[in-house]
């Protein structure tokens, strides 16, 4: 068994599977082992034998959308390869097919036994999390039922129901049993001298309420001709760059990921939409913040993905306190999950709303495609939406109490409610966590561009000028006080976050960045903010990092002390252009452009912190999404903040 995982990704399903096609149901580890819908794994063994035992790896699964691999019987020098098996799969929505080409070397009829091992134990990924946590599962129960071509698993735990379907072309002989749960699918090929063998396994999931009429593509070459037209259409009219064929390279990859990276969901009136997914594997659901931030990186070349986040989150906004963790009138939902602990309240996550900055992106969002397309139907019809979540800004928030957004930790949920939602990421310098209630800068920023956009709303679609008054005086005011209470001028550089008492939290962190992309600093504070950026304790050479070396908090691995976000630097680079310091945003571009072109053109979720000049290849992250709809969309934030050259 080998320790890498590929993945295959289509909408809210993913497979990941290792070098040989196999899936082994492994726990624990950066990525999980299995294939997965909506949350739960759906199948958690399918490995393949051949005469009894486990084929060699003649040619693995490649890194990339594919899962093509080439498996032969274990032998030596001396022995050529009896058989090779050609094998090939993919995934569809809440399905997962495999073919199978078992080609005999020899020049006499021969008989193969082939098996299959299949067992679905339908754990909720929240399971498999590196933290090792359980969950009670009280009266829960799994079965099984052979079918005339094949066998389908079920689960049950109260009204919970779901189940998986496996069937194959031929049938299999035998299904055995052996001992664990698992059920082995056998078939005995008699191959003519040189002769090939096909089979076709199909695998559907049917997860808890799903209601559709779901088929089952024929065979992997049709649902990769699925996912090309997907493809084709996102990249359809998007002019790329001539000039730089590096950052057109990374452009086509992300919109590419961007069009397998789409999950349902659904819209004010019950419409069905397709919406940016957070990333494979950990976060294939609707995560507001990541959404937004795609949505409006991807805006000038696809505004369709703008649209439908917007009415899917005005579709789940909060209208009152109770059913879900962290609901006040008027704010925008962090997280959505669709799994079994979500259903019964053992992770907080069904409908979750612990989040500062979703409400105010939400409505940079509609500012921005307003302004973008001039088709002000989505403002006119979310109106009431932006109303509210301009009342949550104001009052619960924190705006008007308190002068700006406050998060605090939530038990059970987050401890940090920004974009640098990890326990340890909002520090002093030092390293120090501060206590209570956080105003966190980058959320500021938002809330400013929000009131701003919300205000050209009121007086361009909605014919409110008394609204539009009274929203750019907020802003103006909130750039007031944010100026006074943040800028430390010791350091010529805003603070991190501010305290419960209003002390600023010390660090040196590239949320400064945002508050460029969002306007809120004056033009001279905002230049000094941007050159300071790309000075070499910042800036890594493959991009901004999120916390400056030389600090004791720094740290190269952590996740938001020290790494490199590709959507940070995305930010920092509208941002670095905005206030006229191109040269530097064509750096940050440049970097980030480099770091894509060593990963085949795709930008990870998060690089580590290790400097360029000691480091010629971009580092990963551990546990770092392997595609994240944020650093697909990045390469179009780029093409807008710098062009082609």
């Amino acid at each position: 068994m080998t320790d890498r995982h590929h993945l295959l990704v289509h909408g809210a399903t993913f497979a990941a599977v290792d070098d040989r096609g196999d899936i082994s149901g492994v726990r624990g580890g950066s990525s999980p082992d299995g294939w997965f819908v909506r949350d739960a794994r759906h199948l958690s063994r399918w490995q393949l034998t051949v005469d009894g035992a486990v084929p060699e790896v003649l040619r693995p699964v490649p890194d990339g959308d594919a899962s093509r691999c080439a498996l032969v019987p274990r032998g030596g020098r001396q022995e050529p390869p009896a058989y090779t098996v050609f094998r090939e799969q993919g995934v569809g929505d809440s399905s997962f097919v495999e073919s199978l080409r078992v080609t005999s070397n020899r020049p006499v009829p021969t008989t193969i036994r082939l098996a299959l091992t299949v067992d679905a134990d339908f754990t909720d990924q929240f399971e498999l999390r590196s933290d090792h946590r359980t969950y009670a599962k009280p009266g829960a129960l799994r079965s099984r039922q052979v079918l005339d071509d094949g066998i389908e698993f079920t689960y049950r735990r109260a009204e919970w129901r779901s189940c998986t379907t496996i069937t194959a072309d031929p049938a299999p002989e035998a299904v055995e049993e052996t001992g664990t749960g698992a059920r082995r699918l056998v078939w005995t090929l008699e191959l003519e001298p040189h002769g090939t063998a096909r089979l076709v396994l199909r695998v559907i999931a049917r997860p808890h309420g799903e209601r559709r009429a779901l088929r089952v593509p024929r065979d992997p070459a049709a649902l990769r001709d699925q996912l090309l037209a997907a493809e084709g259409e996102f990249m359809e009219g998007v002019a790329f760059p001539t000039g730089w064929p590096e950052l057109a390279a990374a452009c086509a990859r992300g919109l590419a990921d961007l069009a397998a990276l789409q999950v349902p969901a659904t819209g004010p009136d019950g419409e069905e939409l397709r919406v940016p997914a957070g990333g494979a594997p950990w976060f294939l659901t609707l995560l507001a913040r990541d959404a937004l931030l795609t949505s409006l990186f991807a805006l000038p070349y696809r505004p369709r993905p703008a649209a439908a986040t917007l009415h899917a989150l005005a579709a789940t906004q909060a209208t009152g306190t109770g059913g879900a963790r962290g609901a006040r009138p008027g704010k925008i939902v962090h997280e959505v999950r669709h799994g079994e602990l979500a259903h019964f309240g053992q992770v907080p996550y069904g409908r979750y709303y612990g989040s500062v900055d979703a409400t105010p992106l939400f409505l940079v969002l509609l500012g921005a495609y307003t302004e973008r397309t001039s088709d002000p139907a989505p403002a006119r019809r979310l109106e009431p939406h932006a109303r509210a979540a301009v009342g949550w800004m104001l009052d619960h928030g924190g705006l008007t109490t308190r002068g700006y957004l406050v998060h605090r930790a939530d038990e059970g949920g987050l401890a940090n409610q920004n974009w640098k939602d990890s326990p340890d990421a909002i520090c002093c310098a030092d390293g120090t966590r501060p206590t209570g209630a956080v105003m966190a800068a980058g959320a500021q920023g938002y809330a400013y561009d929000a009131l701003r956009r919300t205000a050209w709303l009121a007086r361009t679609v909605w014919a409110d000028e008394t609204y539009a008054a009274l929203l750019e005086q907020a802003a103006a005011d909130l750039r007031d006080r944010f100026q006074r209470d943040f800028w430390m001028g010791e350091h010529s550089f805003p603070a991190l976050a501010l305290d419960a008492e209003g002390r600023r939290i010390d660090a040196l962190a590239s949320d400064a960045g945002h508050l460029l992309w969002s306007g809120l600093l004056d033009k001279e504070y905002g230049e000094v903010v941007g050159r300071r950026l790309l000075e070499p304790d910042f800036f890594s050479g493959w991009g901004v990092r999120t916390l400056a070396a030389g600090q004791p908090a720094y740290h190269p691995l952590s996740r938001h002390r020290g790494s490199v976000w590709p959507h940070d630097n995305a930010l920092i680079t509208l941002g670095l252009a905005r206030y006229g310091l191109h040269d530097e945003a064509r750096t940050v571009a440049h970097a980030l452009v480099d770091a894509a072109t060593a990963g085949g053109h795709r930008l990870p979720e998060v690089l580590a912190g290790y400097g360029r000049d000691t480091h010629p290849e971009p580092v990963p992250c551990p546990h770092a999404c392997v595609r994240e709809s944020r650093s697909a969309a990045a390469p179009l934030a780029l093409l807008t903040a710098v062009g082609g050259t």
